[in-house]
């Protein structure tokens, strides 16, 4: 089967149609290498979409997938299997401070939707403020609350959401440096929920570390000021950890790193390591309070699957058992060195930036004036045929706009790690070069 043929019956996502021709079919996985269907071998520096945590053929949650699916391969939402008791357990385990009830769904799109209406019922208001350079989804709804800029295709869509500035210090929106600037960007947004009226905020939502929109990783103190603020106005933090959950950022979760417990956590991805769809919005006891007096009007056909929940079960299980986001944190120091070497012999690399194994290349055409490679939401197809150029010398990794990003499985070795660096090295000698 050629990608010709697989193109002409299935959308391909997040793409204009016609410019997916060339997309390799892929067959099989093993470790963090994928082949496809010609055989040919691919480094996967990416987890296929930040969540192949594990990377490929984990036998514990392959094997809990083939024993669940013979035992019971699916199942009323509003009956309950023991795969979703221990999901359960385990999410009220790992997860920060007293946060101890999952909502569980099919994706991150889906549990931020969850979080979003469970936010507008508990606290009676409607508002969500929300970063610009953030995504929580694709949803009428999550797609009207993120600020990134495929949400422009969709509007009008759900009034109420309100945006601040990101604590993006590459390029601070105010022109300030930290830490002289005292956190500006933080404390603006206690001015937001002032000139909006605290009683019509129902939830502050950001991603802890920001993932595809520029994998910013917010100063120390900033984490700690939204909670300041949202418990000085009654207004709920909403953690979206779907990219930075279960290990990603060198901690189990990134909210970890600033002792910071959010109202709600939403989870996807890594929490079965992308074997099989699976979302999760986890709250604190007085929102799980409110919905033992309330009707919870919340729910889809696939609420708590039993084949997803065992497989999560074993994912967890392989986390803490092999005690991956430590080791992520490890990899993570080794990952972020051989980026800053790129840096200092590339001076198409203006900034390196990352926590753990989620990492970014911002590039530009000048490092002393930070003019950006190609322009934020731009349609140049540069990032493109970076990408392609990648791919071709059997490197997956993700590259939009200005922005080259990395999110390797947590199992990923030096040795694999140097082996795609020097792919990316040869690259970006290219690209500085004109030739690609």
């Amino acid at each position: 089967m050629d990608a010709m043929t697989a193109r002409a019956h299935v959308f391909q996502p997040w793409a204009t149609q016609e410019k997916e021709d060339s997309v390799p079919v892929i067959d099989r996985g093993e470790g963090c290498y994928f082949w496809d269907s010609e055989g040919r071998r691919y480094l996967d520096l990416l987890a296929q979409i930040f969540n192949v945590n594990l990377g490929y053929g984990n036998r514990r949650v392959i094997e809990a997938i083939q024993s669940q699916a013979g035992r019971l391969s699916a199942l009323n939402p509003t009956l309950t299997s023991a795969p979703r008791i221990r999901l359960g357990e385990l999410l009220a385990e790992v997860t920060p401070g007293d946060l101890n009830k999952a909502f569980l769904t099919n994706s991150g799109s889906e549990a931020n939707e969850m979080a979003f209406q469970m936010a507008r019922m508990v606290t009676g208001r409607q508002k969500i403020l929300a970063r610009y350079r953030s995504y929580h989804g694709t949803t009428i709804g999550t797609f009207s609350v993120g600020g990134d800029p495929r949400r422009l295709r969709s509007e009008p869509g759900v009034p109420g959401t309100v945006r601040f500035f990101d604590p993006y210090c590459y390029r601070c929106d105010y022109g300030l440096t930290f830490p002289a600037c005292d956190l500006h960007c933080m404390r603006k947004v206690e001015q937001i929920v002032q000139f909006e009226g605290p009683e019509s905020v129902a939830a502050i939502v950001v991603e802890p570390v920001t993932g595809a929109n520029g994998c910013i990783v917010p100063p120390d103190g900033y984490m700690q000021g939204l909670r300041e603020i949202c418990d000085r106005y009654g207004i709920l933090l909403i953690a979206d950890e779907v990219i930075d959950g279960f290990g990603r950022t060198g901690k189990w979760f990134a909210v970890d790193h600033w002792g910071v417990v959010p109202d709600i956590l939403v989870l996807a991805k890594g929490i079965t390591s992308g074997y099989v769809p699976l979302g999760a919005a986890v709250v604190r006891p007085p929102i799980a309070d409110y919905f033992e007096r309330q009707y919870l009007p919340l729910g889809c056909t696939y609420t708590g699957h039993p084949i997803a929940c065992a497989a999560a079960v074993a994912a967890i299980s392989e986390y803490r058992d092999r005690d991956l986001p430590a080791r992520a944190a490890t990899m993570g120091g080794y990952l972020m060195a051989g980026l800053r070497t790129l840096q200092e012999t590339h001076p198409s690399v203006g900034d390196v930036r990352g926590l753990g194994l989620l990492a970014c290349l911002e590039l530009v055409k000048d490092r002393t004036t930070r003019e950006p490679l190609v322009p934020w939401n731009s349609s140049d197809p540069l990032p493109g045929r970076i990408k392609r150029r990648l791919l071709d010398r059997g490197l997956l990794a993700y590259v939009r706009w200005n922005m080259l990003f990395l999110s390797p499985p947590l199992i990923i070795s030096e040795t694999e790690i140097d082996e795609g660096l020097a792919v990316i090295d040869e690259v970006l000698g290219e690209v500085e070069a004109g030739k690609v």
